[in-house]
């Protein structure tokens, strides 16, 4: 009699649980040469990011939360046009970086960094030299039949892809496969790509024969963002995620770089160099800028002279027909994700508290909050759907749903109303320590802008006219109200977050002002010197933020050796 085939679902689960007892096993020794990788590379923005990686780095090889000889490095973008950003669609991850953002998983609890290292674990043995290029932000899952390993070892770029909806398809890059004779699919296939798009339309998908029939095809959910099951006859492309490039495309590329000096324009590494790759690359996406951040004047010419320098390369496909692609760079992701009952969830072993103390535990069923490393008193409560992170709260604190609690104190009486998005950053000024806290909510657009002081009508804060909010808060329209850019106004650059000594009286502060507007009553801001969320970051003070996630962790570290010898 034939054995039951093990459903797709277990075997993504035990291969996602196996990679993360491998990397288990490697933290905080040292590596042997070709188990691991040769070098890992981070891209910051700029001096101060660049630091703020280098110092949590350091914390991290310290506390032998990563595998040791190997050579870790942080690159900051030159000045200029920028290749990265500051996650202002995850702002709690826009201090310390959203690479290091922290997961409920492990102990230590992991953060990006190590979740994509223990995902990756197994390609460094299989790879030809080259660069692994991908994003801080996205988790990839997948699983393959026994004995069989991804191989990155064919000649130009080797990209991974996943079975999703055509809507995932519109917000993805999509590759259009060559003809491929082979009737069933299989967990691992090598395939050619023709032709890759960055972010094509549906139309555009079924002109290119980007588009897929499911028939004895039986994947599950699509490509993990919450899309429906793939059933017969559904209608499906493969999308991107990460890709690899040889030693000799990396050459090729850092030979044009070092020959035209500084980059004035924005480079995007998957649409400017996927969509010039492969036998069916055209120069029409050259002249196409809806997806730039700032269009420069030397963008389209950059463009095509990247596209003749990787005209010819190869570009081969990694089909992963059981794989998932997790994306969460935004608030509501990182909240439906840590809280629901996703399949990331189960997949990966998330906890609700992670390395935290809460005494008063309430039983959950379904969606439930998410604590990371933080110290809740027994009186105070979290709603469900709520994360809180590197915080202390007290015990009259009251968190509604949907929240999103970073790096804060708060001790005395407060009650946070359900989307509330509230984080607290340690600041350097004129030498001394200082704080602010951030407070909006978690469904306000940061990167929203307008032209003109007459039209920040159309900013909404918690859900309320931006306008209004001004008015309670008894500020003045200004130009002096926005830092940086005059022509680009937005929630990002209002000076309307208090500067404060302690790091309690900050977090109580900015609460104040987040529920006047949501009761409309008057609080006075007049009487604080104020920041931008842009400003708090160009004054962060990364060594102060760090130490009080350290005395966190020492905390509770402290009460779980207690509560051993008690249980011993």
């Amino acid at each position: 009699m034939a054995a039951a085939r093990v459903s797709p679902d277990i075997c993504l689960r035990e291969a996602t649980q196996r990679k993360l007892r491998m990397f288990s096993e490697l933290r905080g020794k040292p590596v042997a040469a070709g188990e691991f990788w040769d070098i890992v590379a981070i891209t910051a923005a700029d001096k101060q990011q660049e630091l703020a990686y280098k110092q949590q780095l350091s914390e991290k090889l310290k506390r032998k939360e990563l595998p040791l000889g190997v050579q870790y490095h942080v690159f900051v973008d030159p000045v200029g046009a920028k290749i990265g950003g500051y996650s202002q669609r995850l702002p709690n991850a826009s201090a310390l970086g959203k690479i290091f953002t922290a997961l409920p998983l492990g102990n230590p609890i992991y953060q990006m960094l190590e979740l994509k290292l223990a995902m990756y674990i197994d390609f460094p043995s299989h790879m030809n030299p080259g660069i692994l290029v991908t994003c801080a932000d996205d988790i990839e899952l997948y699983s393959l039949g026994e004995s069989e390993f991804i191989r990155f070892d064919k000649p130009g770029f080797t990209a991974l892809a996943h079975p999703s909806s055509l809507t995932v398809g519109t917000t993805h890059g999509v590759f259009v496969l060559e003809h491929f004779d082979h009737s069933e699919h299989r967990d691992l296939e090598y395939r050619c790509c023709y032709r890759f798009l960055h972010k094509p339309s549906i139309e555009m998908m079924h002109q290119c024969d980007a588009v897929f029939r499911a028939g004895n095809f039986s994947q599950q959910d699509f490509a993990g963002d919450n899309t429906p099951s793939l059933k017969l006859n559904t209608e499906y492309v493969y999308t991107d995620s990460l890709f690899y490039m040889d030693h000799k495309s990396a050459k090729k590329l850092l030979a044009f770089y070092e020959k035209i000096g500084t980059l004035n324009c924005e480079i995007d590494a998957y649409g400017d160099f996927l969509q010039a790759l492969g036998p069916g690359a055209t120069m029409e996406y050259t002249r196409n800028t809806s997806n730039v951040t700032k269009e420069e004047s030397e963008l389209i010419d950059m463009r095509q002279r990247i596209f003749h320098l990787l005209k010819g390369t190869s570009l081969n496909v990694v089909v992963l027909n059981n794989s998932r692609f997790y994306h969460i760079g935004t608030t509501e992701e990182y909240l439906f994700h840590l809280t629901s009952e996703s399949s990331l969830k189960s997949e990966l072993g998330l906890q609700f508290m992670a390395s935290s103390i809460f005494p008063a535990i309430p039983e959950c069923f379904g969606r439930t909050f998410c604590v990371i490393q933080s110290i809740l008193d027994s009186g105070c409560s979290v709603a469900p759907g709520s994360v809180v992170e590197y915080s202390r709260l007290g015990p009259d604190v009251s968190v509604g749903e949907n929240c999103i609690i970073s790096g804060s104190c708060i001790i005395t009486k407060a009650v946070l109303p359900a989307y509330s998005f509230v984080c607290s950053l340690s600041l350097k000024m004129n030498g001394y320590i200082k704080h602010s806290t951030m407070a909006f909510g978690v469904q306000d657009n940061l990167k929203k802008n307008v032209k003109t002081l007459s039209d920040i009508k159309l900013l909404q804060f918690f859900g309320v006219s931006f306008l209004s909010c001004l008015n309670i808060w008894n500020l003045k329209v200004t130009e002096e109200l926005f830092s940086g850019n005059t022509t680009s106004l937005s929630l990002w650059t209002a000076r309307i977050f208090p500067v404060c000594s302690s790091l309690s009286d900050s977090v109580t502060t900015s609460l104040k002002m987040l529920s006047a507007v949501k009761n409309k009553s008057a609080f006075n801001l007049n009487s604080y010197q104020l920041l931008s969320i842009e400003e708090m970051l160009g004054y962060k003070d990364v060594e102060d933020m760090i130490a009080y996630r350290e005395q966190i962790f020492q905390e509770i570290s402290l009460k779980e050796k207690q509560s051993d010898l008690e249980t011993f």
